[in-house]
């Protein structure tokens, strides 16, 4: 297996992400569902996608989180909150 030449060495800024522009971009940034690159998309680990590529912000959790509610909805699944 080759041995990266950064392998030991500090990561060089231009390497490290914006964190600022990229809360940002979560917040600020509004996806088009017409563009396959920009939908909700599900992995391996869960929901893909960068803020920067407007492909993982609030837009995506609020449609995930209404479809979670639609499904169980029409599943009439039980409230498990222990609540009545």
């Amino acid at each position: 297996m080759k041995v990266s030449p950064q392998a030991g060495k500090p990561a060089e800024a231009s390497m490290l992400v914006n964190v600022p522009r990229l809360v940002t971009s979560y917040y600020t940034e509004q996806p088009d569902p017409s563009v396959p690159e920009q939908r909700v998309a599900f992995g391996t680990s869960g929901h893909r996608g960068s803020s920067f590529d407007k492909a993982f912000n609030e837009w995506h959790i609020h449609a995930i989180s209404q479809a979670i509610c639609l499904y169980r909805e029409h599943k009439k699944a039980p409230d498990r909150s222990g609540s009545s």
